[in-house]
């Protein structure tokens, strides 16, 4: 027996052998996958054509907006060029968090223009 069950039994809190019980792992085997899968589910099209939005946040409360839109799983350009420095260093942190949240992808298209894409959009340099 062991020293936190000893104490757990000398104080008469509970059976110590409640969570003895094997775990069986194979009862939630057909639930697992790969996290950039459930993204894309998630996120997934329901068979609308995709859609780019195109923000130009003024002020770093507007970062509402931007995650409001790649939550949808939409493809979102943001132009933080009409920002001041501090303010679209912040912004462009948050996009970088919540596409990482996301399993998304951030890229800096132009200066101070990035793009925000899903998990399921696919982005290539030609």
């Amino acid at each position: 027996m062991g020293a936190v069950r000893r104490v757990v039994s000398y104080l008469g809190l509970g059976d110590g052998d409640q969570y003895d019980e094997p775990y069986d792992y194979d009862e939630y085997e057909d639930e697992w996958m790969p996290a950039s899968e459930r993204a894309a589910r998630r996120w997934g099209s329901g068979g609308d054509p995709a859609r780019i939005i195109m923000i130009r946040p003024r002020k770093y409360s507007d970062a509402l907006i931007v995650g409001q839109h790649f939550r949808d799983g939409q493809a979102v350009i943001m132009d933080v060029a009409g920002m001041s420095m501090a303010e679209a260093t912040r912004m462009v942190d948050f996009a970088a968090g919540l596409t990482y949240g996301c399993e998304g992808r951030i890229e800096r298209i132009a200066d101070k223009v990035f793009l925000l894409a899903p998990a399921d959009v696919e982005i290539t340099n030609t």
